[in-house]
């Protein structure tokens, strides 16, 4: 810049500045009295002091201080620098050939529980990539390790692959990113990739199996170290069917079935293998971060952080790692049964079923794709994005058909068996249609939502019910216009959507229970709820369904001798046990309220009022309405003046009745076991208290879940 006549420079002096009075310091050396004083304190134990170090300052001084919490505060603290790949081979510390059978099992059984770490939403590179190997598996000589660090390369892109496309996991079940590292068919070679180094699925496939046969010939030829290459094989050869398992699940086809099955299998006789003969690889040493003495280096990627709150990568056991995979494969052996699922109501019972079982991220995930190409996400994602085409321009999905034969079988509407150019007109036809291809996004996000994990299902439940409020409205628009002018409408779709409205519904409330959202003092409106209304609108709503498709069949002359069958006998009987169970738990807590032993909120910080809007706001939307907190005091304001003794008597009867249906059921399953044993217990207890036991205590029961996720054990302390 220029000088220029419009700045003042100063004249050139410099003022002096004024002297600051001299401070004294009064420093004290604490060190020995500190010392003194934490001897008392456990490790990880702090002193908390409310004025000067409170549990902020605390929190950040464990995060500033923990080398897990910080990539760096490792790095110059007298650790060695982690090795690559290049400097560990040239240094000795990593062999590629002439390994040692037990030293190939060690690595491999340390990579599995790597694996499993990943799969309990850990990062990729926190975990499988700790294993240096990996980094480099064309630069391995030794060929069986080769051809199996090939195989994990290409078994956690297809694992990826198969997470990915069911989208039903969250950030605390996985983490689908890469970190650069390449899966899938151009592998690691030095900081680079080579395309003529690609791996197709079938030479990865050749691979392994070419390395079985040669290490079973060493197991039949080399009689001293027999069952070290016996081990060492049954590991390579579970690889391999494994991987050829998840090929058939990700790309499933009629055909597949058989073989997918046989695969999965093999992989269950191998794992006995493999657990057996786990002790032969080498050990993890005592108190070391590393999985394995050789091969493996968990500070290696310790800058590929993921973008989560940072925390401790534990890697998993060996010995738990492998009964995880061994679950594993039985898990995907029982999501296969879901392609036999020819009948969507049994499809989404036993998509249910298995979440009860709060199955792992894979399975889930392959249960998914199992059951609907490419996957359920990808369903309810095409029919939003098509829902406004006109209807000769919208792709066809295989789902519409799945609903189509649903509401067939559950209500049989005349308009559905009518053969085209007979009965309704074209418009009444297409305003069907266009019902049938608005309730594929509803139904296949419920799918969808059946696949996610146990916490999150609730939240998701509550969001897919404002779908259905407007899938029931356009219900009874659709029943309105089939029946026509002038007769009563037969309620056909309506009665469809709202059972699995009702489903849904109770599915939402008793999620609460499970994941212990309700405080004791809540339960009463809650299984009242239930009892009053959802367990009771559902019976009726599988009654008028049967008598729909009752009516329609009664018509047919060759089914008019037949007894007429009940598909839904069995889950109307257990909606009444359900019903029962619900009563009688409302009634006991009454009962226990008005004793003095449920322990109360201080009128002060509660209002009852707020509670139940508020854990019933997700049902206002819907079809029936709501009941509101008003209605509820009304007709439960008789009860506050019963004797207790009346109540628990009643609960006896709800408890007894509930016990009577389950034992008429000829085959129970586990489920109607656990049940009965609930039942049965708590039978016992209500008769106790109206005998008057424990009449004068006030310590409150104890509610145990151990037995029944949503029915607990009543038990009195």
């Amino acid at each position: 810049m220029g000088d220029t006549d419009d700045f003042y420079d100063g004249d050139g002096t410099m003022e002096s500045l004024p002297t600051s009075p001299e401070v004294t310091y009064n420093w004290v050396d604490i060190t020995t009295d500190f010392f003194k004083h934490i001897q008392d304190l456990q490790l990880g134990e702090l002193l908390h002091d409310g004025n000067l170090f409170g549990l902020f300052e605390a929190m950040s001084a464990i995060e500033m201080m923990d080398p897990k919490m910080d990539a760096g505060m490792l790095c110059n603290r007298g650790n060695p620098k982690p090795l690559n790949f290049q400097q560990a081979v040239m240094c000795g510390k990593l062999k590629i050939e002439n390994l040692e059978p037990s030293e190939i099992i060690g690595i491999i059984d340390a990579t599995v529980a790597c694996i499993v770490s990943w799969l309990e939403g850990h990062s990729l590179a926190q975990t499988v990539f700790t294993n240096v190997y990996l980094h480099q598996p064309h630069s391995i000589i030794d060929k069986p390790l080769k051809a199996y660090c090939i195989a994990v390369y290409k078994l956690l892109d297809c694992i990826r692959d198969c997470i990915n496309k069911a989208q039903v996991f969250e950030e605390e079940d996985f983490l689908p990113m890469g970190y650069g590292y390449r899966l899938g068919s151009n592998l690691q070679s030095g900081n680079t990739y080579d395309a003529s180094l690609e791996v197709s699925e079938q030479k990865c496939i050749s691979m392994l199996r070419e390395q079985e046969e040669e290490l079973n010939k060493k197991a039949r030829s080399q009689e001293d170290e027999a069952e070290l290459w016996a081990a060492l094989a049954a590991r390579i050869r579970f690889t391999r069917m494994f991987y050829q398992a998840l090929l058939l699940i990700t790309k499933r086809d009629s055909q597949s079935g058989a073989d997918c099955v046989a695969l999965l299998n093999g992989c269950s006789e191998m794992m006995k293998v493999i657990i057996k003969t786990a002790s032969k690889g080498t050990q993890p040493l005592e108190n070391s971060d590393s999985p394995n003495p050789m091969g493996f280096e968990p500070m290696i990627n310790q800058r590929l952080l993921p973008p989560t709150f940072p925390r401790y990568t534990r890697i998993k056991p060996r010995a738990e790692a492998l009964q995880y995979f061994d679950e594993l494969v039985s898990r995907l052996r029982h999501a296969w049964k879901i392609t036999s699922c020819t009948n969507f109501h049994t499809a989404l019972d036993f998509f249910m079923e298995f979440s009860r079982q709060r199955a792992c991220i894979l399975s889930r995930s392959a249960l998914q794709l199992l059951y609907l190409s490419p996957s359920p996400a990808n369903t309810a994602s095409m029919a939003q994005s098509n829902i406004n085409s006109p209807q000769g321009q919208r792709p066809q999905h295989a789902f519409i058909e799945i609903l189509r034969e649903s509401i067939k079988s559950f209500v049989n509407p005349p308009v559905l068996n009518m053969k085209p150019g007979v009965g309704p007109n074209p418009a009444v036809r297409e305003f069907v249609e266009n019902f049938l291809v608005r309730c594929v996004r509803p139904f296949a996000v419920l799918v969808q939502v059946c696949g996610h994990n146990r916490a999150r299902q609730r939240d998701k439940l509550a969001l897919l019910l404002d779908d259905f409020a407007a899938l029931q409205e356009e219900a009874d628009s659709v029943d309105a216009l089939v029946s026509g002018a002038g007769s009563p409408p037969r309620a056909c779709f309506g009665t469809w959507v709202l059972y699995h409205v009702l489903r849904v519904m109770i599915a939402y409330l008793l999620s609460g229970l499970e994941l212990e959202l309700y405080s004791v003092h809540e339960y009463h409106y809650i299984f009242w709820y239930l009892y009053e209304f959802l367990y009771g609108w559902l019976v009726s709503a599988l009654g008028r369904a049967e008598g729909l498709a009752g009516d329609r069949k009664d018509g047919k002359k060759a089914v008019r001798k037949k007894k007429r069958s009940r598909p839904y006998a069995r889950e109307g009987l257990m909606c009444q046990v359900m019903q029962n169970m619900c009563g009688g738990y409302f009634k006991a807590l009454v009962a226990f309220k008005l004793q003095g032993k449920i322990r109360q909120p201080q009128s002060e910080f509660d209002n009852e009022a707020v509670r139940y809007k508020h854990r019933f706001a997700p049902l206002s939307v819907l079809t029936p309405p709501q009941v509101h907190y008003l209605e509820f005091c009304e007709m439960t304001q008789p009860l506050q003046y019963e004797n207790p003794v009346i109540l628990y008597v009643a609960g006896c009867k709800h408890f007894q009745q509930a016990r009577t249906f389950l034992e008429t059921i000829t085959t129970p399953d586990q489920e109607v076991t656990d049940l009965l044993k609930v039942a049965k217990t708590n039978f016992v207890v209500l008769k106790l208290l109206a005998g008057g036991h424990k009449k004068d205590s006030t310590t409150p029961p104890e509610f145990d879940f151990s037995v029944h996720r949503h029915f607990p054990i009543i038990k009195l302390v």
